[in-house]
């Protein structure tokens, strides 16, 4: 019996991992030296995939390098029409338009983990927008309405007397078509997914397919401790710059810590147990293990030596309090300029509402000294002074 090989299979299918289906008949055909058929799918509700997203696509990559096929399906169709999976209330459908231009760099992001040139790369409207309701129909047959009630979510919507629509359960039937049409061996996803993953296994079943194996993946919080969602503004994204990656996985919770070694890095095991020891006996800081977390996230979709300086940036303008040594610079080529408007153009706010909201809450300063005027006007006696935004945003003015 090849041991490492093993080792390395055990690993994939209990790191990070809630549960596996059927995870004795997965591990023997991955043991088996077959290769496997991975498929997961995401949906281009935002422009931005994050770490929480990241956790699947890493569990993919590790199943790549094992010499099995990734299968990468963008949704295009499905994100369209929503999926109410992780939401307390009905998901609104998204205008295509928005959904295509969110869906731009997919595949770009999706190459930070995967090879993209060994990969399959599928948008469902291939095979989703050709449905007819005849098809729908035989797909919709194979369940039952009280089972779509039985999940959570719904069954408490239901219970609030909120609306369901009828939308919300054809959706399941789509994510579970996709596995039909790819020939799916195994499909990955979070939790929030179990009823969509095992939709797929009853179609499959229905076309007279061999049913996948589903891997599923916990859900990490974001920033604020609750779940990581772009709807809530909490996330770190695997586009953000190494800076501003670095300062965010610094702002969480002390108890994440160790959550996101296993999920979002591929830190060592032993290392991170040894960590988790050293910090509840008090011998490591848990400022320095979030340092090293850090590090190694960013490492992962910067490489080492963006790592190191994003490191050293957060050290020395963070811990030591000083400056640093590069502030992007913003030209004003009017005479004078509203705060609000400077801190928009400046790429530290998104919109005049949300530069406002910023300086009501104090997290604006010039020269260490906080702004509370949120109708300040810049005229050039301020050309060159540097605004700090947050905790990790800095933005220096320059008149024309």
């Amino acid at each position: 019996m090849n041991t490492e090989l093993e080792a390395k299979i055990d690993e994939i299918l209990t790191r990070g991992v809630a549960e596996v289906i059927d995870k004795e008949h997965l591990k023997k055909r991955l043991m088996s030296g077959e290769k496997l058929r991975v498929k997961l799918g995401i949906d281009p509700t935002s422009p931005n995939l994050h770490l929480g997203r990241a956790i699947s696509l890493l569990k993919m990559k590790d199943l790549q390098e094992l010499g099995h096929k990734a299968i990468f399906i963008i949704g295009d169709f499905t994100g369209v029409i929503g999926d109410a999976s992780d939401k307390e209330s009905e998901r609104p459908m998204i205008d295509p338009a928005t959904v295509e231009k969110n869906l731009a760099t997919y595949n770009k992001q999706a190459g930070k983990f995967l090879d993209m040139s060994q990969a399959e790369v599928h948008y469902n409207s291939e095979w989703l927008g050709k449905l007819g309701y005849k098809e729908i129909a035989e797909q919709a047959n194979v369940f039952s309405v009280a089972e779509f009630n039985a999940r959570e979510n719904v069954k408490v919507r239901l219970q609030k007397g909120a609306r369901v629509s009828l939308r919300e359960i054809l959706y399941p039937l789509m994510q579970g078509y996709d596995s039909v049409m790819v020939k799916a061996d195994l499909e990955l996803g979070g939790t929030d997914q179990r009823f969509n993953l095992l939709a797929g296994r009853e179609l499959q079943k229905h076309y007279r397919q061999d049913p996948q194996d589903i891997l599923m993946v916990n859900l990490v919080e974001g920033t604020d401790g609750r779940k990581m969602s772009s709807s809530w503004g909490n996330t770190i994204n695997i586009l953000d710059e190494p800076n501003d990656m670095f300062g965010k996985v610094m702002s969480i919770p002390d108890n994440l810590i160790i959550k996101y070694f296993i999920h979002c890095t591929r830190t060592p095991l032993e290392s991170m147990k040894k960590m988790e020891k050293d910090m509840a006996t008090g011998k490591l800081n848990p400022r320095d293990a979030k340092l090293c977390l850090a590090h190694d996230i960013v490492k992962i979709y910067h490489g080492e030596e963006k790592a190191l300086a994003a490191q050293k940036y957060f050290v020395d303008t963070f811990s030591k309090k000083e400056m640093p040594e590069s502030v992007t610079e913003c030209l004003v080529e009017a005479e004078n300029i509203k705060l609000t408007e400077f801190l928009v153009q400046g790429g530290q706010a998104k919109s005049l509402s949300d530069a406002r909201r910023k300086i009501e809450q104090g997290g604006v300063e010039i020269d260490g000294k906080k702004v509370e005027n949120r109708q300040l006007m810049l005229d050039k006696k301020y050309d060159g002074k540097v605004f700090k935004v947050g905790k990790f945003g800095f933005v220096k003015i320059k008149f024309k």
